[in-house]
């Protein structure tokens, strides 16, 4: 049995017949595999472990990126170091790999705005409009060059294993259809993705469907988009850290950010008889949204809902796309000014660091 399968991935048709068992288990009934490595369970029921997921969205990484900024400025002091793990999908993803490497949230907004433009360049930027709907009904919008230069010049040659705390990013194997998860070696299981170069995780956990071409690991397996799973991986989060950590229920608390959000808008009555013409354009929409509802549902199921503070502003239909690089200021003031009218609702966050995190394969770049 290939047991890293086990640990990398987690089937979100998930209901109480797995959550209840979970629960119990993070309120300290004792499972076999846990006798693997007593370790996991130092100062469980002592210390709150901090957990921060950030989701998918594309240039709306903005948003999150000036939130944590805008944090980091008031706290005095890098993001990365107040939590015990992080999770982020996509966009979400490259913060999350950012923000565990010991880069200040500054920095990767700054990336974002230096290289946004770059990296959403269309392929047809030339051509007539007609001729671009046509093109893009047989290639991707952009292309990946842009995104691994710029992500190149931000993570260099930096591995998985070089993380100053536990991370976790989404993928989907494009092949098998089944989920692909690259984890920082916080269980003694975790024995291979602490050699991967941050920047191809990246580029796996961000090649959207239709946007970006599926990245090819090293292996030859085509990755596509963790958003295509979990866009907002709070659910996943907790299933890590309850399922894999072993952490208990009660010393959890999560940070969740999303990349703004609209309304679902589906007009039951009136377009339902369109059919494929409507539900080609809604079908994400509606998609994204279910999976954004059960993910947190399975979160407060987990740990209560009063342990998870979200924040995921509604903005009009149609203000942000995933590309809109002309929108990267007012994302930019969007989360500047949710990050202070919110600060003392999330202070608990921010009042002590994190534990160390000592990994249990590979050895930091400390230099």
């Amino acid at each position: 049995m290939d047991r890293r399968k086990i640990y990398c991935s987690y089937d979100y048709s998930m209901d109480l017949r797995l959550a209840l068992p979970l629960r119990d288990m993070a309120n300290n009934r004792r499972m076999a595999w846990r006798r693997y490595s007593p370790n996991l369970a130092i100062g469980r029921g002592l210390i709150m472990k901090k957990i921060l997921t950030i989701d998918g969205g594309g240039i709306k990484g903005v948003f999150p990126a000036a939130f944590l900024a805008s944090i980091e400025d008031i706290v005095g002091d890098r993001i990365g170091k107040y939590f015990d793990l992080i999770v982020g999908t996509s966009t979400g993803g490259i913060l999350a790999l950012g923000l565990g490497l010991g880069f200040t949230a500054k920095e990767l907004l700054a990336f974002y705005e230096e290289y946004g433009a770059t990296i959403f360049r269309s392929r047809w930027v030339w051509r007539l409009p007609v001729i671009n709907f046509i093109s893009g009904l047989a290639a991707t919008r952009y292309k990946q060059e842009p995104l691994r230069n710029a992500l190149e010049q931000k993570f260099g040659n930096k591995l998985l294993g070089e993380c100053l705390t536990r991370v976790v990013i989404p993928s989907l194997n494009l092949e098998t259809g089944q989920v692909h998860v690259y984890k920082t070696s916080h269980h003694p299981k975790l024995v291979t993705d602490y050699k991967e170069k941050v920047v191809d995780v990246a580029l796996a956990t961000s090649a959207a469907p239709t946007y970006f071409p599926a990245f090819r690991a090293t292996s030859g397996v085509p990755l596509v988009d963790g958003g295509l799973w979990a866009n907002n991986p709070v659910g996943l989060s907790v299933v890590e850290a309850i399922g894999i950590l072993g952490w208990m229920a009660t010393d959890i608390k999560v940070f969740s950010l999303g990349c703004t959000s609209e309304a679902l808008n589906v007009r039951f009555g009136r377009h339902f008889a369109l059919g494929q013409l409507y539900w080609a354009k809604k079908i994400s929409d509606v998609f994204m949204s279910a999976q954004s509802s059960h993910s947190l549902g399975t979160a407060q199921l987990l740990i209560g809902k009063e342990n998870i503070f979200r924040y995921n502003p509604t903005v009009a239909n149609g203000k942000f796309a995933l590309d809109s690089i002309e929108e990267m200021s007012s994302l930019r003031g969007m989360g500047s000014e949710y990050a202070r009218d919110t600060i003392s609702s999330i202070k608990i966050f921010f009042e002590e660091e994190a534990s160390p995190f000592s990994p249990y394969h590979g050895l930091y770049n400390i230099a």
